[in-house]
């Protein structure tokens, strides 16, 4: 096998408390909040009109709680900030294919899925092909993916001053005094004031408290198929081990972290198996969650802020009814105003690794293909920007390949 090694010693509880600190704790709080909005609604998007309500639910559950266990348990393993959640464009692609195909048969390509990264990730080629790709033009996907957050928070100003402009000047105010931003970080001071606006406003309703609280798992029984291998199984991988691993290993990189790439893509195939079987999209490290709980504080501590997103995870996968209407009930101006300043600093990084010196012009074609948002054979831009960046490099930029391997 070629998985990489553990941190030794693992830490115990008072190594984990020395080394979480307010801003920590604050980046974990973002991080979930952003994984249970524009996520969480596209999981409703993809599957509302194709599953029951109880799929839905058990959906949630299993997309929340196994990945929560996957988190911890990879974070504190190696000491290092590791997120895993549910992947987005995977998730994007349920919903056609739940229109042609059965879901016991779409359970069945989840299964294989998982089967084939554990197999990538046991034999150390996910690491082999992903150190082909030269980081700027990784971050000029991850630019290109991320430029649509912050557009989203610059619109969200425009379409509902009060929310956003207020969160966003606590947010800048509070950034500026770092005697106040080191007592609670600015983005929890903007979640806060969010949520007062739209109190305020009427707009988080008492219907929140309606209906069930508890999710209710269920176990499903896959059925395989050629065709559902063929829709899902490698546009699935792919998009989890090239665009959505690619990025957060690329973010955590940036971020002085040193990414376990091989272990990653067997953690993806043993979480993507099990949440299979109860019900979810494919497990995948989580590019914009890492983002945010790497943004600021001290690096040594970053993996504390990962295991509390692992364990509020857990939290929210059991009362994932209630935490579904709450996010479904918030101002989406608040969650887009949350999501475009916590990534502010990231996408600076992004902008400065991918353009600053070595391969620019393989980076830019990247970004743009990204940006552009086309999809070939089910497999969603990002993928192609980088095929096309690298493509492009090695075209137009060879010499500098050359001075790589030098």
């Amino acid at each position: 096998m070629s998985l990489e090694p553990t941190a030794r010693p693992l830490p115990g509880l008072r190594t984990f408390l020395r080394d979480l600190t307010p801003i920590h704790a604050g980046n974990a709080l973002i991080g979930v909040v952003f994984a249970s909005s524009a996520p969480l609604a596209i999981v409703l998007t993809a599957a509302r009109d194709r599953l029951s309500t109880d799929d839905i639910a058990a959906w949630f559950f299993a997309a929340y709680f196994i990945n929560g266990l996957v988190t911890i348990a990879f974070s504190l393993a190696y000491r290092q900030p590791l997120v895993f959640f549910w992947t987005i464009p995977g998730t994007v692609l349920l919903g056609p294919a739940l229109a042609t195909l059965r879901h016991s048969e779409v359970i069945g390509a989840f299964l294989l899925t998982g089967l084939l990264m554990l197999a990538l990730g046991l034999t150390g080629l996910v690491r082999r092909v992903m150190s082909l790709v030269p980081m700027p033009i990784v971050m000029g996907m991850v630019a290109g993916v991320f430029l649509q957050f912050g557009l989203d928070w610059i619109r969200a100003i425009e379409r509902d001053f009060a929310i956003a402009a207020a969160m966003t000047a606590i947010f800048l105010v509070a950034s500026a005094m770092p005697s106040v931003a080191a007592r609670c970080p600015p983005l929890i001071l903007a979640l806060v004031t969010g949520v007062a606006v739209a109190v305020l406003q009427g707009r988080l309703g008492a219907s929140i408290g309606d209906g069930a609280l508890v999710a209710d798992p269920k176990i499903f029984v896959p059925e395989l198929s050629w065709q559902a291998a063929l829709e899902l199984v490698v546009p699935l991988a792919i998009t989890v081990l090239v665009v959505q691993n690619g990025q957060g290993n690329a973010i955590l990189t940036a971020a002085g972290h040193d990414p376990p790439v091989n272990a990653i893509a067997a953690g993806c195939g043993v979480g993507a198996f099990v949440s299979g079987l109860l019900g979810s999209a494919s497990t995948c490290l989580t590019g914009p969650v890492n983002a945010l709980i790497t943004s600021t504080g001290d690096t040594r501590g970053h993996y504390t802020a990962a295991v509390l997103v692992g364990l509020i995870a857990l939290l929210f996968g059991v009362f994932a009814p209630l935490l579904a209407r709450f996010m479904l009930a918030a101002p989406p101006a608040f969650i887009a105003t949350l999501a475009g300043l916590g990534l502010l600093r990231v996408l600076q990084g992004a902008f400065t690794i991918a353009f600053k010196d070595r391969f620019p012009l393989g980076a830019l074609v990247t970004f743009l293909v990204t940006v552009s948002g086309i999809s070939i054979l089910n497999v969603g831009a990002p993928f192609w920007g980088l095929v096309l960046g690298v493509a492009t490099s090695w075209v137009l930029e060879r010499a500098q390949f050359e001075r790589r391997n030098t």
